[in-house]
């Protein structure tokens, strides 16, 4: 089997994921019509790498939005959060805190600068334990 996947330029990996998370990706291909794991799992890695060139390109002066969601139980985090925002805080224009549970928060940060310290913002936040989701939305608009 190993060897037909091999001469179809196909490649098996094993990937390690909670429960809830597979759940839900299953949900979604089903709904939206892929035949299989590996097609939805095939089709989510190009997004991410067409997404990260994409971000990888930028440079020049933008303004970008960074929204997180994050676990504010988890020890520390907190103060990480505000620590990395403090060392950009001269392009940080504003930023929007919400509580959504008893453990989720949702954060907005609107920052104007250099493209590429706005991504490392977004990366350090990325790398963070206890936050779950980062989405880095940048443009020229008119700068």
């Amino acid at each position: 089997m190993e060897e037909e996947l091999e001469e179809m330029g196909l490649t098996r990996i094993g990937v390690s994921l909670p429960s809830n998370l597979l759940n839900k990706f299953d949900e979604i291909i089903r709904g939206r019509g892929y035949s299989s794991r590996s097609e939805g799992i095939r089709d989510a890695i190009r997004a991410y790498i067409i997404e990260y060139e994409w971000m990888e390109r930028e440079e020049g002066e933008e303004i970008g939005t960074i929204t997180y969601l994050y676990d504010h139980s988890q020890r520390g985090l907190g103060d990480e959060l505000t620590n990395a925002q403090h060392h950009f805080i001269g392009m940080i224009k504003t930023s929007t805190h919400i509580h959504l549970d008893e453990e989720n928060c949702f954060e907005v940060v609107v920052m104007k600068g250099d493209a590429k310290k706005i991504k490392e913002l977004a990366e350090n936040i990325m790398s963070l334990k206890g936050v779950k989701h980062v989405k880095l939305t940048t443009t020229h608009g008119g700068i």
